[in-house]
């Protein structure tokens, strides 16, 4: 298991457009759990509407936790998606 926290830097947070690349992404890894805790909740990340149900707002500390095989290479991934900002 690996995770990491990232500030989320959108500054509408997470709305539908990032938590759909998202969520996209991280289904990818199929054989790896994907949790984000944000706000005191746990969601799973490859589930666009648990994305949106968190409430993520910019600003907010998100911790992406990754577990399973390729690990590494999919909180690599997630982490840069946060970083750029989803391409916004």
């Amino acid at each position: 298991m690996v995770k990491k926290e990232i500030k989320v830097i959108n500054e509408l947070g997470m709305h539908m457009r990032p938590a759909g690349i998202l969520a996209k992404r991280a289904m990818a890894y199929n054989n790896c759990d994907i949790t984000l805790r944000v706000n005191g909740k746990s969601v799973n990340a490859k589930a666009l509407m648990q994305i949106m149900s968190a409430g993520v707002k910019c600003g907010n500390t998100v911790e992406i936790i990754c577990d399973g095989m390729d690990e590494e290479m999919a909180l690599d991934e997630l982490v840069g998606l946060f970083e750029g900002g989803f391409g916004e």
